[in-house]
């Protein structure tokens, strides 16, 4: 990508929006130019940390002709309003995971972008990563054979204590550690089917009691593409993360942040790990977002994909509370 940087305004001064600052720096293709959030310590310690001038109001920020774009890295349930009016605005929008909580404030979103002709991403990190690009490419260039089994797992110790602010709301945390973790898994096992889930079942549990959200939760799903999967989340075990593509020909598996990876062909009995660069999946997924502001091409994690994941959660709510299999079709509007 050529020509000048691509300027930014954070919106939403948590932890994770200063990692996605400092992953811009290292982009070298966006940088975070001013920031807001309705609380003035938090400003100001973004400000100093990071470099990037506060607005006094979302309104001063939206103003301002410098910013192109917003990271919208508020709370999930502000998610619609907060890039809906940066749309309105003539911004470009980078909306992180998960991109909305139900499929009608996803679809505002999306109309929004499309009515300013604005570039809209979702924050799906893992599909950067490198041992997961290495999949993807296996899959598309058919080394794996007809793709029949995917499998994931993202789990962390995130809720050994009780969550403070506004993550420990189940309302803003439904199916416990499936909104900020698994939903990751089941956005890369998209990518890796090539399609869209066709049905889903899920399962969600509350076993340990230290917080008031689920600790546990698993989903079958059925993609249209015909390939069977399963994604599973802990939130009390110790980091695991791994995803893995079965085929006809060879199966393959991510491990870590990406940074390993392994291949077993068919009539094989043992696994082989093949080097792999891990890359930077943050930065990697911002410059991807800065050349699609630049060029027009379409994001491949953008307002379809997001779409696909606030359905998916509303689903699985569905789901667990039937206590049955759903189609993926009565939830996507």
């Amino acid at each position: 990508m050529t020509g000048e940087k691509v300027r930014l305004a954070s919106v939403g001064l948590g932890k994770w929006a200063r990692t996605l600052a400092a992953a811009a720096a290292r982009s070298g293709a966006v940088e975070v130019v001013r920031c807001f959030d309705p609380v003035e310590e938090a400003r100001a310690t973004f400000a100093e940390e990071i470099g990037a001038r506060p607005a006094a109001s979302y309104e001063e920020l939206l103003k301002d002709s410098e910013v192109e774009g917003v990271i919208v890295a508020t709370p999930h349930s502000t998610h619609a309003d907060v890039a809906c009016e940066a749309a309105s605005a003539g911004k470009h929008l980078f909306v992180e995971k998960p991109f909305a909580l139900t499929a009608a404030e996803a679809r505002r979103i999306i109309e929004a972008a499309e009515r300013a002709g604005r570039t809209l991403q979702v924050g799906h990190k893992r599909r950067w990563f490198g041992a997961n690009r290495r999949i993807l490419g296996m899959i598309e260039a058919g080394e794996l054979g007809m793709i029949h089994q995917l499998e994931a797992n993202y789990s962390r110790p995130i809720f050994q204590a009780p969550r403070v602010g506004w993550r420990g709301d189940p309302a803003e945390s439904p199916l416990g550690g499936m909104t900020g973790l698994g939903i990751h898994m089941v956005d890369l096992l998209s990518a890796f089917a090539e399609g869209r889930i066709k049905r889903l079942a899920a399962f969600s549990k509350k076993l340990f009691g230290k917080t008031n959200l689920d600790d546990v939760t698993s989903i079958a799903l059925e993609f249209e593409s015909g390939p069977l999967g399963y994604v599973g989340t802990s939130a009390v075990v110790p980091m695991f993360v791994t995803a893995s593509a079965l085929g006809t020909e060879a199966g393959a598996w991510s491990e870590g942040d990406g940074s390993r990876l392994f291949v077993q062909k068919t009539g094989e009995t043992v696994r082989r790990e093949i080097p792999v660069d891990a890359g930077d999946g943050v930065a990697a997924e911002l410059a991807h977002f800065a050349r699609c502001i630049r060029t027009g091409e379409s994001p491949e994690a953008g307002g379809a994909e997001g779409l696909e994941i606030a359905a998916v959660l509303e689903a699985m709510a569905e789901s667990v509370k039937t206590a049955r299999a759903v189609e993926m079709k009565d939830f996507r509007g």
